[in-house]
């Protein structure tokens, strides 16, 4: 039987991955391009990606309350995982809207605060002292997940780690677990596995 991980691969090979000439928005140019978008907001890619995390989360970070990373990349990715908490205390016979039953939050970073309202920029899960894990959909330069660690830790909560769904190995890991002072950083794939997943489907073409 296919695990979801190796399921949420092919659907990342198939989706994401495209080979090619293509700028990325590091300015860095790269034979290869991953929207990791068009898999986190197919129905399927992203359930099989909140499903993934949740999973990660609860054996890497058991403590930590809530899930979060900048917009808009890290937006399905957060909402699923989230959901992923429900769905499984669902599965054990746990009702989700008790207080009691202990689910995993969501928060989003915006890239800079409001300029109305409440002025926030941590929108969703907000509790000062709170373990938090920060996600990203394709960590490159690292810059992304860097932002949302650093506004998350502003804002009082604390980084327990990091999660990424693909690490295109071109130093962005480096940067991250620099910034993440000590908090783990996990990736899913790297682009290495996803080129390889692509290659074995549809061989070098685009």
């Amino acid at each position: 039987m296919t695990s979801q991980r190796e399921t949420l691969l092919n659907l990342i090979a198939t989706l994401s991955f495209r080979l090619g000439d293509f700028t990325l928005a590091s300015g860095q140019k790269s034979d290869y391009y991953i929207d990791c978008r068009t898999t986190t907001l197919h129905a399927e890619g992203g359930r099989l990606a909140g499903l993934v995390f949740h999973d990660l989360i609860l054996q890497n970070f058991p403590h930590a309350e809530a899930v979060g990373g900048l917009t808009m990349g890290a937006d399905p990715l957060v909402s699923n995982t989230a959901s992923a908490s429900a769905w499984r205390a669902l599965e054990q016979g746990l009702d989700p809207a008790d207080p009691a039953t202990r689910l995993l939050q969501g928060f989003l970073v915006r890239k800079a605060e409001k300029t109305h309202g409440t002025g926030r920029r941590i929108e969703g899960f907000l509790r000062p002292g709170a373990p938090v894990v920060i996600v990203d959909d394709v960590c490159t330069t690292g810059g992304s997940t860097i932002t949302a660690i650093e506004a998350t830790r502003e804002s009082g909560m604390t980084v327990a780690g990091v999660l990424c769904l693909v690490d295109r190995e071109q130093g962005g890991r480096a940067a991250i677990e620099a910034a993440a002072a000590g908090a783990p950083f996990l990736s899913v794939f790297t682009a290495t596995d996803v080129r390889a997943a692509h290659i074995s489907r549809f061989g070098n073409s685009t």
